[in-house]
């Protein structure tokens, strides 16, 4: 499909009328912040950890999410169940590999996951050059990006190339790329870096906009367009990080056609 704007409004609508559950196994830190941005979306958010059901939770579920900000064993162990259940069960699952270049124990078990064939990765520039293994000296530092996005773009096609994966590399432009197209998002807002877990947010409303498109591709773009704007919106009436956390999750709620169709800024440059 096109990246135009009207048809990613196009996909937000469908995700509010269809209103798909979203299976998130993720980090303590973001989990309420996570949570109530798939419900202003218009998803439903189901935060199922325990090994013991999540092969049973996530076949419920119209799309999954995995993030390992805080990687623990029991997380690890479940959320490879889930990946592999997903997998066999054609539910579209979406991984943030989050401080994917920190510590060697970091690497393995994200690197571990992406062999499970997600359908979309989605990383700040150092956590996708990581996982492409691309930083060899191994400089990741904690979920902070000390690469920008445009950096990791040529990493993040060959990530593409050979895992099958939608791959996203945001930051300040948020890139999202196949393999084969590129779609360049100019949307979003500094303050957006100044509170924590805006990222995962992000990666759950690409499991959303999964849930009701196939084409990862385009979901993961719209998706980070439909989240850019918002972010975009809400930080013009903010006057620091916790107004903006706040008026994010309404602005995601009261998002209307006109002040979406005027902020969209996702493109897909000639290649």
């Amino acid at each position: 499909m096109n990246l135009t704007a009207e048809a990613i409004w196009t996909l937000l609508t469908a995700v509010r009328e269809r209103q798909p559950l979203v299976h998130n196994i993720t980090n303590f830190v973001v989990m309420n912040n996570t949570a109530n941005a798939l419900l202003a979306l218009g998803a439903s958010p189901a935060m199922v950890h325990s090994s013991d059901e999540v092969e049973d939770f996530v076949v419920l579920s119209q799309a999954l999410v995995v993030n390992i900000g805080t990687l623990y064993s029991e997380q690890i162990a479940a959320a490879k169940l889930a990946a592999i259940a997903a997998r066999t069960k054609g539910i579209p699952w979406i991984l943030d590999p989050v401080g994917a270049g920190a510590t060697p124990y970091r690497r393995k078990a994200a690197g571990a996951l992406a062999r499970l064939n997600p359908q979309v990765i989605r990383g700040n520039g150092s956590e996708i050059l990581a996982l492409a293994e691309q930083a060899q000296s191994g400089q990741g530092r904690g979920v902070d990006s000390l690469h920008g996005s445009e950096v990791a773009v040529a990493a993040a096609r060959r990530l593409a190339a050979e895992s099958g994966a939608a791959v996203a590399v945001t930051g300040a432009v948020d890139y999202v790329t196949d393999g084969a197209r590129l779609a360049e998002i100019h949307n979003g807002h500094p303050l957006m870096a100044r509170v924590t877990g805006l990222g995962c947010s992000a990666t759950a409303v690409i499991g959303a906009f999964l849930a009701v498109v196939p084409d990862a591709f385009a979901a993961t773009a719209a998706a980070l367009t439909v989240f850019g704007v918002a972010g975009e919106i809400a930080a013009e009436r903010s006057s620091g990080p916790g107004s903006l956390q706040v008026a994010l999750l309404d602005t995601l709620y009261t998002l209307d056609e006109g002040r979406f169709l005027g902020k969209c800024a996702c493109r897909e440059p000639a290649l």
